[in-house]
């Protein structure tokens, strides 16, 4: 099969390297992808351009197609494709509004009784303020639509409240994304990210992930792509996994097809552990990154078998199979990153296969191109292991300006300590 990934990130970097496994998989192209992806044809264009990205992949004889990227998603690239005769992993556009609506995500939660914070919607700012005056602070106050991660403050008191829904609603900080809000009340406990394959109706779990949003060690700075992850999540529990799967995985894919929507692709799931069980704090019409990059590395079975199975809604007779070690990736980032940086700098690999995500050719040389360079994800028996040998791989690898976190899996080791006694 001649496959395209759509995206040029280290999530796609993981995907691509994945498929390239497979026995299926004669020829792999991303579009655009970056210079560090040796196992991919790179592709140029621009992922929100239907009509070039569908030209792209009839030029190329293209058989199957991965779109992992959320606008294009959003935008119905998956829908052009489809239509074109290219079949996709990845939701439609009609199925991707569970993450381009957070007011839609929400009220699909309420109407089939999944567990997530209390909230309210608004498109008014006096009426939204009013509400912001009455709440139990802290809480969450979130852009309706795609802001590139970044549509989500916590404010802890009215004033905070006041000036972040000033920014999104009026002064439009996310343009468009901001014109309706969601404010909550704010949950507490252990964040999880579960990645599931959805077929529609059947879901299957992969391994669960812990991320590590905040720029500096100690989860202090501003919030990024994110800075690494470590699979599997301690705090998710076999008896975890049950709940999550009878109140939340299922329910919200039969709700989507209920609502005529089936559910096609990977749909992520944010989950907070509160006091009275698993809340969803957020859906993913897609493939986490950086989870993704520790995810599939643990992955035993072939990658676009699962994808054929989604795509045909045989998931229920796909056997999908995941290591028991467990795996570490820490993301090396451009000086000043999630801040302004600068680009161009020379890398030296020191031999690690990693995963990049912000690299380009540049006189014949692999140089930086991105505030998130290159991910690098090693496995191990233990999570002890695969942290140290992923800091070991970290250490080899040179560029200016290079920094990342010093303790990526740290909360996790000391959830293992603690539930061991």
């Amino acid at each position: 099969m001649r496959v395209l990934v759509i995206g040029g990130g280290g999530r796609e970097h993981a995907v691509v390297k994945k498929l390239a496994q497979s026995p299926k998989v004669a020829s792999i192209y991303a579009l655009p992808g970056n210079a560090g992806m040796k196992e991919a044809e790179l592709v140029p264009g621009n992922p929100m351009d239907r009509g070039e990205v569908v030209g792209a992949a009839m030029r190329l004889r293209i058989d199957f197609a991965v779109v992992t990227p959320d606008d294009p998603l959003a935008a119905g690239l998956v829908d052009a494709l489809e239509e074109a005769g290219i079949p996709c992993f990845g939701p439609d556009q009609k199925a991707a509004q569970i993450e381009a609506s957070k007011v839609f995500a929400k009220g699909l939660m309420r109407r089939y009784g999944i567990p997530t914070a209390r909230w309210e919607a608004f498109d008014d700012l006096a009426q939204a303020m009013a509400y912001a005056k009455q709440g139990l602070f802290p809480l969450v106050v979130k852009a309706d639509g795609l802001a590139k991660g970044k549509g989500v403050i916590i404010v802890d008191t009215y004033d905070e409240a006041a000036a972040a829904l000033q920014d999104m609603m009026a002064r439009k900080a996310f343009g468009d994304s901001g014109s309706r809000v969601v404010i909550e009340e704010m949950l507490e406990g252990p964040e999880v990210s579960v990645l599931c394959f959805a077929d529609g109706e059947t879901v299957v779990p992969m391994v669960s992930a812990m991320d590590h949003k905040r720029a500096l060690d100690g989860d202090r700075g501003l919030n990024t792509g994110g800075m690494g992850a470590v699979a599997p999540n301690p705090y998710y529990t076999g008896d975890v996994a049950e709940r999550a799967m009878r109140e939340i995985f299922l329910p919200t894919v039969r709700g989507m097809a209920q609502e005529g929507r089936p559910f096609k692709g990977c749909l992520f799931f944010g989950l907070m552990l509160t006091k009275d069980g698993p809340k969803v704090l957020e859906y993913n019409a897609r493939l986490g990154d950086p989870e993704t990059q520790a995810v599939l590395p643990l992955m035993e079975s072939d990658l676009m078998d699962a994808m054929l199975a989604v795509r045909h809604g045989a998931l229920k007779d796909e056997q999908v199979v995941f290591s028991s070690r467990h795996a570490c990736c820490v993301v090396l980032c451009s000086g000043g990153y999630p801040g302004a940086f600068k680009a161009g700098f020379p890398i030296d690999a020191g031999g690690v296969d990693a995963l990049y995500a912000g690299a380009a050719m540049k006189d014949g040389r692999l140089v930086t191109a991105g505030g998130r360079v290159m991910g690098v994800t090693a496995l191990g028996d233990t999570l002890r292991d695969a942290v140290r040998s992923a800091y070991d791989l970290a250490e080899k690898v040179r560029f200016e300006g290079m920094h990342f976190r010093r303790d990526i899996g740290a909360k996790a080791l000391l959830a293992e300590e603690n539930r061991h006694g």
